[in-house]
């Protein structure tokens, strides 16, 4: 019985895969690492928390110590490695907790398998990152798994880091090894930080609809779910010290998505007003990338892996999901999430 950690398993895109494997693999046992920052939220997972195989650790992958202890006690088969400060702005303002969890905790547990791993053939690290490492786009091109790395954030650095770390233990340890860079995920139960969720949000509660700049910037939305299923593929039959780019192939310049949220979601709302007008254009960010698109037809030519075409239904299921979870919106934006944990875990 295969034993897999999944790191940062309680925030958005983790928590999609520690259910799918979950679901979808009984006879593996799940162990969801997650520190639980602002953006972790075990209530992702309330409809699998009691399943037989799945286990939560409350831990802080910056702790060495514990990373190797927990090794050692549970003799994990395989990683998928989900845990990462992840918002640009924050890490524009506070890069170095971006080092310290993108760097430092991706190096610690690299550390733990390649000692506790070291007299095995069959274990595999699999590392989740971004395609914010490559930089910048113009008007034309596509990001690759060759394209040179040029990041232009300390999130992205942070990532672009741990990437080459990763790559590094493979050739220098030969530490089984598969990375996976994607575009920018859209979806049920993402923190109202991120641009589709903090804008449903504030329509419902008509508040301004932040954009950047000229809301020119572009880029390329992979519904979550599609992700999922392209790590499951990448884990299982993906090439070991291989890189695979996933993409959505589907451009939306900033305010061409929000125009488009306004319109589903006034529709949803039954609103005569249109959300449209509370548009509010502010200061451009630093160093903001233009444009991001990802040629993803490595893993669709090796894996048959293909994105979901339907981006308009997606999208409002997204939006449908976030209106009819009005609870859970609540919660994460108010903070009361946090005493998820507290209330479930504390006397177990």
């Amino acid at each position: 019985m295969k034993k897999i950690l999944i790191t940062g398993g309680a925030g958005f895109i983790g928590s999609h895969v520690v259910r799918h494997f979950i679901n979808k693999y009984p006879n593996y046992q799940i162990y969801n690492l997650d520190k639980l920052t602002y953006a972790g939220n075990l209530e992702n997972l309330k409809d699998v928390e009691n399943k037989q195989n799945y286990h939560f650790i409350k831990a802080d992958i910056v702790d060495k110590d514990v990373i190797f202890s927990l090794f050692r006690k549970h003799q994990f088969d395989g990683v998928i490695h989900l845990a990462a400060e992840s918002h640009v702005d924050r890490s524009i303002s506070n890069p170095t907790e971006f080092i310290f969890t993108n760097i430092v905790g991706t190096v610690n547990l690299l550390n733990a398998a390649r000692e506790i791993w070291k007299d095995s053939n069959d274990k595999l690290f699999y590392h989740v990152s971004t395609d914010e490492v490559y930089g910048s786009l113009g008007e034309t091109g596509y990001f690759s798994e060759e394209t040179a790395y040029d990041p232009r954030s300390p999130y992205s650095a942070s990532k672009a880091s741990s990437d080459h770390l990763v790559r590094a233990y493979f050739h220098t340890y030969k530490l089984p090894i598969k990375i996976s860079n994607c575009s920018n995920n859209f979806g049920a139960y993402q923190f109202p930080e991120k641009l589709i969720p903090l804008v449903i949000n504030n329509i419902k509660h008509n508040k301004p609809l932040p954009i950047y700049g000229e809301g020119k910037n572009v880029r390329d939305w992979l519904f979550v779910e599609d992700h999922v299923h392209a790590i499951d593929l990448i884990f299982h039959a993906g090439k070991v010290g291989e890189t695979y780019n996933i993409g959505g192939k589907n451009e939306w310049t900033n305010i061409d998505l929000v125009k488009k949220i306004c319109h589903i979601t006034d529709r949803k709302l039954n609103k005569t007003k249109p959300s449209e007008s509370l548009i509010t254009y502010v200061k451009d960010r630093a160093g903001h990338d233009l444009r991001y698109a990802i040629d993803s037809s490595k893993l669709q030519q090796e894996l048959n892996w293909h994105p979901s075409p339907d981006f308009d239904n997606l999208l409002e299921k997204t939006i449908l999901w976030y209106l009819e979870n009005e609870s859970w919106l609540n919660n994460v934006t108010s903070g009361n999430y946090q005493k998820y944990y507290k209330n479930q875990y504390a006397k177990r």
